[in-house]
């Protein structure tokens, strides 16, 4: 898989992700998960039908987020779709069987020939080590093993691969295997230094997950990445970025229309982790034109796109656009909207800046 297939700095992939947020009563009773799937697809055939590049969902094992096997809906959404790429955002690889996610990914790049592919990561939850027999004490052992062995499955030859968290492999043949001979494969990181080596290690793409914050304050990451690259003898490669927002006709409305539920959503996690309760002001913040929210109408998202490719230097941008409880309707608009204004707004923005 060349580079330009997965974007250039002049060509970047402008992308969508979702988790498939399901909706909550007051008393933190989920909705109907099921429905919130199908609702999923739609979004993905939409997003195919109105020029959106990318779509990645996010792999959690919670009541608030239906999507526990991606791989499952991806291909649902492949036999709608004609051209949109399909992966991860991501498989949260280090409670999951790495020779399992290459033979399930492998088999959805069959079904859409070219299109599939994986971002790996720690994820933002833990729920998964307790539900598959595992110890958060092997927290950084279990992703650093196992992102070794999927890098060698990667060579699509029979693979010798010795560690600790299981039997060692000896000259085993993984089907099945890709058209194009390896599966692609970026790293997603918060942004902690060591995490962002090590995508640079393996020669993988890296996706910044900017959540918080200004994405200016992710360039340190985005140059240690390209330093490493080149101290690790590898080319460059692409640099994603993942942040959550949305899009409406109008600012006051993609406002209006997100806010009580990002609210809600912030707040109901932060009691979990001990935040203080979300506030308009802070909402306020992630949505000026340097926050990490985009939010807003096309022009408004298209601008702030563009000026984060510029600085940090984008092949890929990736927008969650699904945020709480906030109604499918709102959501399939959105997705209309993110393809049909913003992608083309943003690839003319580009060209002037280029010229």
């Amino acid at each position: 898989m060349s580079y330009d297939a997965l974007g250039t700095r002049a060509h970047p992939t402008l992308g969508l992700d979702t988790f498939g947020d399901v909706p909550l009563d007051e008393e933190g009773r989920p909705g109907d998960g099921a429905e919130v799937i199908r609702q999923v697809v739609a979004e993905g055939v939409l997003a195919d039908r109105v020029g959106v590049d990318y779509l990645g969902l996010g792999e959690h094992h919670r009541a608030d987020y239906a999507i526990s096997a991606p791989d499952v809906v991806l291909a649902a959404i492949a036999g709608q779709t004609d051209r949109i790429r399909l992966g991860t955002g991501v498989t949260v690889l280090s409670s999951d069987d790495p020779i399992r996610v290459y033979q399930r990914f492998a088999t959805l790049d069959a079904i859409a020939p070219g299109r599939a592919e994986v971002q790996l990561g720690r994820g933002s939850f833990i729920e998964s080590f307790g539900l598959f027999g595992l110890s958060l004490d092997d927290y950084d052992r279990l992703f650093a093993e196992k992102l070794d062995l999927f890098s060698a499955l990667q060579s699509e030859q029979p693979v010798t691969w010795e560690g600790t968290i299981r039997p060692p492999l000896q000259g085993k043949q993984v089907y099945p295997t890709t058209a194009a001979g390896r599966l692609p494969a970026w790293i997603a990181v918060g942004g902690t230094p060591e995490s962002v080596v090590r995508a640079a290690h393996y020669g993988m793409p890296l996706v910044l997950a900017v959540i918080g914050g200004s994405p200016r304050g992710f360039v340190q990451f985005a140059d240690l990445y390209r330093r490493a690259l080149a101290e690790y003898g590898h080319e460059e490669l692409p640099i994603g970025m993942h942040s959550p927002g949305h899009v409406a006709a109008t600012d006051e409305l993609a406002r209006e229309q997100l806010y009580p539920h990002q609210a809600d959503l912030y707040t109901r996690l932060g009691r979990e982790r001990g935040w203080a309760p979300y506030s308009r002001i802070a909402f306020e913040q992630a949505a000026s034109p340097e926050g990490a929210m985009f939010v807003g109408s096309p022009e408004t998202v298209a601008r702030k796109i563009a000026w984060s490719i510029t600085t940090l230097g984008l092949s890929r941008f990736q927008l969650k656009y699904s945020v709480g409880a906030l109604p499918h309707d709102q959501r399939l608009e959105s997705v209309r909207l993110y393809g049909e204004e913003v992608i083309p707004r943003v690839r003319e923005l580009l060209a002037v800046q280029a010229h």
